[in-house]
């Protein structure tokens, strides 16, 4: 176990992901957004991760998720920024900023304010999107974390992030 400051579960995640990545020749990136990071934070903290992690894109504001991962602007004033089409959307811009395989998007309700009654404080959406596969094929979801602090919601998206970035992961 490396020296860290972050949660030993993630750490170890993450190094599963590395692992298992490498073991078969996928590059990965990430787009985060309420996440501030910690993804790609917990992959870093792999020594020899940077032959598997390509890429980490923070984005945090809409701005930033149109001009960084070409998020249309429609579909964020259309579904918002916590939302399956613009999870995929990031996700498939993450791809098409890097060289990365695959690529897995997080966007969601952190807390403590900025919830709503359809979308409260713990929603958050992920999505994967992998280079080569049929445009049709959207591997998205919508989570419903425990509101148990910020920290506590980006710790559990950050986990199911990790989870989606293992080969043969299955659709959230």
């Amino acid at each position: 176990m490396p020296d860290t400051v972050l949660p030993a579960e993630l750490v170890e995640l993450a190094e599963k992901v590395i692992i298992a990545n490498r073991r078969t020749g996928r590059t990965i990136a990430v787009a985060e957004s309420c996440t501030g990071g910690l993804v790609s934070a917990a992959l870093t903290e792999i020594a020899g991760s940077s032959d598997v992690f390509e890429a980490g894109f923070i984005t945090y504001s809409n701005d930033m998720k149109a001009e960084l991962l070409k998020v249309s602007h429609d579909v964020l004033d259309t579904f918002g920024a916590v939302s399956i089409a613009t999870a995929w959307a990031m996700a498939q811009g993450a791809l098409k900023q890097s060289h990365a395989h695959v690529a897995v998007a997080i966007t969601g309700i952190a807390g403590p304010g900025g919830g709503s009654e359809q979308k409260p404080v713990g929603t958050v959406v992920f999505a994967r999107a992998e280079r080569g596969a049929a445009a049709d094929k959207v591997v998205a979801d919508m989570r419903h974390f425990e509101n148990n602090g910020r920290g506590g919601v980006r710790l559990q998206a950050a986990l199911c992030a990790l989870e989606l970035l293992l080969p043969d992961a299955p659709a959230p």
